[in-house]
């Protein structure tokens, strides 16, 4: 498929065609919820825990003797039923992740990038920096994505980021920035349009077929 080819400043530079095979595959959404659901179970952290009865800092002893109290037999008062006691079956440190075969990964990227090209949101630029006295400057990057469309966009540069593109973004809510060995799933689909520079769409198209 052919693309046209923009540069910062939304004045065109020429076309590139992008593998079909990579962008413009038929979407799977039952992949892509697979592969999403992988990535948010990796970033869980996992340092929920509660203490179990050998963990209260209480004494063993037995409440009261045995017999002859008319009340119900107990032990210490560590266990689960009183007040300051244990937690039975609670949860305790440990990692969410879980293992996701790479073919199913692949074809979730591969999904999102064709679904985005699909519905036209994706735009591809010659070159991801920023030139001039205003090089950082959040509001001069903000005018060149509203003249691109691309207001709520996720960026991905070449495998080393423009420190002026990076700073200017980062006080844009509604902006992501990433080199093109970060690109994933989650990140595609929750901005709205995926503005990919052209070093970018060559490393997809490698990394993919």
């Amino acid at each position: 498929m052919k693309v046209k080819v923009t540069t910062l400043d939304n004045k065109a530079a020429g076309d590139i065609t992008l593998a079909d095979d990579v962008f413009a595959v038929a979407p799977r959404a039952d992949i892509v919820a697979r592969v999403v659901n992988w990535q948010l179970a990796k970033r869980r952290a996992g340092t929920h825990k509660v203490k179990s009865r050998g963990e209260i800092a209480r004494t063993t002893a037995k409440m009261y003797r045995q017999k002859g109290t008319g009340n119900a037999r107990h032990g210490p008062r560590s266990v689960v039923q009183f007040r300051g006691g244990g937690v039975v079956h609670g949860p305790v440190v440990r990692d969410h992740g879980y293992a996701l075969p790479k073919k199913v990964r692949k074809l979730g990227l591969k999904s999102a990038l064709s679904a985005k090209a699909a519905d036209g949101k994706i735009i591809v630029v010659d070159e991801l920096k920023a030139g001039g006295k205003d090089a950082m400057k959040t509001a001069a990057l903000k005018a060149k994505l509203v003249k691109l469309g691309a207001e709520n966009a996720l960026i991905i540069g070449g495998a080393e980021l423009d420190d002026n593109i990076v700073k200017a973004a980062s006080n844009l809510p509604f902006v992501d920035v990433l080199p093109q060995q970060g690109i994933n799933v989650y990140d595609i689909l929750r901005r709205d349009v995926l503005v990919l520079s052209k070093d970018a769409a060559a490393h997809l198209e490698e990394r993919l077929k």
